[in-house]
């Protein structure tokens, strides 16, 4: 699985910018550099000292032809990401400088780099374990304080040293009894029931500690979900138009405008909130509409926090009741639209919906008590309801190698409990330290390492 060959990618996004950079790492990345770096002090790469940077110009070896003025930073292995010696070419950000760059560097050997390739070799040379490397991909996307904060916790190893912590003791578990089977004639320490279970109920106290976080890590990565719903015409569309300041959602008089539910993603104080506009709440004949309002209810079951939608120009009604029921076991908000109207819901009528969630007069056509909105849902996130911490479990990979891990630690505890052999454990065992060394990359295979990077990006 791992790769000698050096490798070279534009590590910059498409299109034009002040500057470019080229990546080159590998063997061959300082000599091949050489060849058609020419830099300023006449200085080759390969005689300078490592973490230096260089300022020249990139021309090309036959013609001299002169390509682009230049700096290059030189770094050594195995001080570098990749723990291999790397090369990073600044250039000018124009698409057909980097372009010829990369084909003057691909004229001395050097191949493309794959997606992701240049973490992957971190990864395989030791720099990094598995979880941090995944960790990379999620900085690169984090569009909040909260998914920063989560990402930066598990690239510093955090995730890692968890994982680690639970794995030492059930791996002594393991080297003793291999001990005492396989040296049946020396003085080896006798790892007791006792002990044994001992050791099971803290690793299984700790797996459960990890995933008590996961369901606010996965927020804290992917936004809050949050579901704007309520029966036809109370203005859920026009809500998700003004909260993200476009015209995403269709908006008309007519009852069922909206079938489907669409989202879009706004960022509030830090927070990343995926916004669901949904179909209306109501009885319909209309077979289309009658799936848009099961995907409703499913949307609402689902959801981390639901903008309940009333109409406060008409008196509640049984499709009120009817939404505020399915969201009554999510920490919600009641908005009382159209306040720019004659009103006849009052906050009184609304608590009766409510179950004890804050209410809030907004309209959505003049735009008033939405700064008061933004404000609520901002205060609500950051409660006990709903917690962004940066927590360490956030990748389902992650969660569900887990859960395995401690489903048969749980079984090894069972089997103990049972009166079977305590080397009966050592099974269960073995299988939850498998399940573990999928996380950090201890023991996990070529094609899953190959598929988890194939998501990155070329030239990370």
């Amino acid at each position: 699985m791992q790769k000698t060959d050096t490798i070279a990618a534009i590590a910059t996004p498409a299109g034009v910018g002040g500057i470019g950079t080229i990546r080159i790492s590998g063997p061959n990345a300082i000599c091949a550099t050489d060849h058609i770096f020419f830099a300023a002090d006449k200085k080759k790469l390969a005689d300078c000292e490592t973490h230096t940077v260089h300022y020249g110009f990139i021309k090309d070896p036959e013609t001299l032809e002169k390509t682009d003025e230049v700096l290059v930073t030189l770094m050594r292995a195995p001080r570098t990401f990749t723990a291999e010696d790397v090369v990073e070419i600044s250039t000018h950000g124009s698409p057909t400088v980097l372009a010829k760059v990369m084909d003057l560097l691909l004229g001395c050997g050097i191949r493309p780099a794959e997606a992701g390739e240049f973490t992957k070799r971190a990864f395989l040379n030791g720099r990094i374990d598995l979880s941090r490397a995944e960790a990379v991909l999620d900085v690169i996307h984090a569009d909040s304080d909260a998914s920063l904060k989560s990402a930066i916790a598990q690239l510093d190893g955090g995730l890692a040293r968890r994982i680690d912590e639970i794995r030492q003791p059930l791996l002594y578990c393991c080297a003793q009894f291999a001990a005492a089977v396989d040296y049946p004639d020396d003085e080896i320490a006798e790892l007791t029931d006792t002990t044994l279970a001992e050791i099971l109920e803290q690793a299984i106290a700790a797996c459960d500690h990890l995933l008590a976080t996961a369901h606010d890590g996965c927020m804290a990565k992917n936004g809050i979900s949050c579901v704007i719903a309520g029966k036809p015409n109370t203005g859920k569309s026009s809500l998700l138009n003004a909260l993200t300041n476009s015209n995403r959602a269709i908006v008309t008089d007519i009852q069922g405008t909206t079938r489907d539910v669409i989202e879009q993603t706004l960022t509030l104080d830090g927070i990343a909130l995926r916004l669901f506009d949904t179909a209306g709440i109501r009885e319909t004949a209309d077979t289309v509409e009658k799936i848009g309002v099961q995907k409703t209810l499913d949307y609402i079951h689902a959801a981390d926090l639901v903008l309940l939608m009333l109409d406060s120009s008409n008196e509640i009604t049984e499709e009120d009741r009817e939404c505020a029921q399915a969201a009554k076991d999510k920490p919600m908000l009641v908005l009382l639209n159209k306040s720019d109207l004659d009103t006849k819901t009052d906050d009184s009528s609304a608590a009766t919906l409510a179950n004890g969630a804050p209410i809030l007069h907004i309209s959505t056509r003049t735009g008033a008590g939405l700064d008061d909105l933004r404000t609520a849902i901002c205060n609500l996130c950051r409660t006990k309801e709903i917690r962004t911490a940066d927590n360490l479990l956030s990748n389902l990979r992650h969660i569900h190698a887990l859960k395995d891990a401690r489903a048969s630690l749980t079984s090894a505890a069972q089997t103990l409990k049972d009166g079977m052999p305590a080397d009966m454990c050592v099974i269960d065992v073995n299988d939850a330290l498998e399940h573990l060394g999928l996380i950090t990359g201890i023991t996990v295979s070529g094609d899953i390492v190959n598929e988890i990077f194939a998501n990155f990006c070329v030239g990370k």
